[in-house]
């Protein structure tokens, strides 16, 4: 009997000990979320997961998808365990999976273990999990809890659960500009608007998407690699050019490393059959996507993609190209490079391009703001939130 009082619903020791529960929950489940992002850029398209497994107030296994086509995060904690997990708690980011992909159930291994309770973040929306996973634990008389720490969770997961709701990627644009809003001079000249530590930065992103997407107006001008330089093991981005005419040279960058980078060329039917057949020759990869008013249909071509495999994509194309999946509504997030210098000029270009918008409250306003300085830039990353109206006369590539 509680010294306190008879109604444990309302017993202090009670409400003390639910609190503490909580508390550690949310702890070993940010835990969980940590190891969760050792896989970012090694896993996609599949999801960001860690797993903790406790017994006795101790942790005794950790573990996270590290790869694409390894091992879950619960079969790496159990693998990990440093004594018999029965009876243990597990504390994992996602929904564990209950059907047979590149691996096998997870749900099997967490019953096979004897866990007596299961902790989840986050609820798994694949239409080949999407509760089913939680459901089988719970016949299997597994103490099953849900929903700690899911805002975090459903943050780190955005990419994951945009492509595996919509089969689209998740599409970040990215700028780099002077405080006068000119990503180079009248000239042309870009190197370098910003300085080494958001270069490095950019570089950081290139490994963790999947792609990577620019115009043909910026491969003609600026003949980039488009690879990522980081030092040490790093996957390398599928590099997307924008090009309706397949005009891009076969001297290019580009072109001539395509048998060392996956490279992808999207065109319309405007693009000459036998130019097609050198790129293909070159170890190009070339998209046909419908034409709209003569360009590449933006919304085929991220559709095309994430049929591909392709869940992420950073955008560093022109002002064009960006104005255009701006208008489109196509663009999820934004990081926005702001070095603190002035160059001037009327002629020099601007990160989006365009029309424009006749009047500000038609302007694409950014949500969920943060501001960080980067060496002496400034980065600014928000998500674009639906406006009533858009920027007019649209171009592609």
């Amino acid at each position: 009997m509680c010294r306190y009082c008879y109604d444990s619903y309302i017993c202090p020791e009670v409400i003390q000990g639910f609190f503490y529960m909580e508390t550690k929950d949310r702890e070993y489940m940010n835990r969980a979320r940590i190891l969760a992002d050792r896989g970012r850029g090694w896993v996609n398209p599949n999801p960001l997961v860690g797993a903790v497994i406790v017994k006795d107030g101790r942790i005794i296994g950790e573990g996270w998808h590290e790869r694409y086509g390894g091992l879950h995060a619960e079969r790496n904690a159990f693998k990990q365990c440093t004594e018999d997990p029965a009876g243990a708690t597990l504390y994992v980011t996602l929904e564990p999976c209950c059907h047979y992909g590149k691996t096998p159930p997870c749900t099997e291994a967490v019953i096979e273990n004897r866990i007596a309770r299961v902790v989840v973040g986050l609820l798994d929306p694949n239409p080949l999990v999407a509760g089913k996973g939680i459901e089988m634990l719970r016949k299997a008389g597994i103490v099953v809890e849900t929903g700690v720490e899911e805002e975090k969770l459903r943050e780190q997961n955005r990419v994951f659960l945009k492509y595996i709701t919509t089969r689209r990627p998740w599409i970040v644009m990215k700028t780099a500009m002077t405080l006068d809003g000119k990503i180079a001079a009248y000239t042309g000249d870009s190197h370098w608007v910003t300085g080494e530590e958001s270069r490095k930065k950019v570089q950081e992103m290139r490994s963790v998407l999947m792609g990577i997407m620019v115009g043909s107006g910026t491969v003609k001008a600026d003949d980039p690699l488009l690879n990522c330089r980081l030092k040490g093991e790093v996957r390398q981005p599928v590099r997307i050019i924008v090009d309706s005419t397949a005009a891009i040279a076969t001297d290019s960058q580009l072109v001539r490393t395509a048998d060392r980078y996956r490279t992808l060329v999207a065109h319309t039917s405007r693009a000459d059959a036998g130019k097609l057949v050198q790129l293909q020759q070159k170890g190009v990869e070339t998209i046909l996507c419908p034409g709209c008013d003569n360009r590449v249909d933006l919304q085929a071509l991220t559709t095309k993609l994430g049929q591909a495999g392709i869940d992420s994509v950073l955008l560093e194309g022109g002002g064009e190209l960006n104005e255009a999946f701006l208008r489109q509504g196509l663009v999820d997030e934004v990081y926005a490079f702001i070095a603190p210098k002035l160059i001037g000029g009327k002629d020099a270009k601007t990160p989006v391009e365009g029309k424009g918008i006749a009047w500000m409250k038609e302007a694409i306003a950014l949500q969920s703001v943060s501001i960080e300085k980067v060496g002496e830039d400034f980065l600014i990353k928000g998500f674009p939130q639906p406006s009533n109206s858009s920027p007019s006369n649209s171009t592609t590539q």
